[in-house]
């Protein structure tokens, strides 16, 4: 039994080391996979349909995507913004604007398969509505 717990503790360690080399985009694709893989293991009767849902509701912008936003909409708060960098925040909140579009139409989709509320659905997944709404 012993050396069994070992080798566990080595692949795991293994597996750290890989995703540690990954970058931020294979990162965070590789988490929302591990979620979804989660989710199906704690509740095993979770579809594939309802698997795939969760993978779209679950996308976000990479780390350093969210991290330029971010920069740029303080750059816009503070009335510092460039004319290119202008350019570069429209592209941006298009982009996230695209996601959540993509978002809202899977949450919506899942709640339906599940025959529940959206508003029930996004308590029961944790998810709050943004405060500007």
């Amino acid at each position: 039994m012993p050396s069994l717990h070992v080798e566990a503790q080595r692949r795991y360690h293994s597996l750290l080391e890989t995703i540690g080399q990954f970058g931020q985009t294979e990162l965070d694709q590789f988490v929302a996979e591990v979620i979804a893989l989660r989710a199906r293991r704690q509740a095993p009767s979770v579809s594939f349909r309802e698997s795939a849902l969760l993978m779209k509701i679950n996308q976000h912008l990479s780390s350093d995507l969210q991290a330029r936003f971010d920069e740029l909409i303080a750059k816009r708060r503070k009335e510092t913004l460039t004319n290119k960098e202008h350019q570069e925040l429209l592209r941006l909140i298009d982009q996230v604007e695209r996601m959540d579009a993509v978002r809202i139409e899977a949450l919506t989709q899942l709640a339906h398969f599940r025959g529940v509320r959206l508003d029930a659905l996004m308590d029961q997944l944790g998810i709050k509505p943004p405060e500007y709404a």
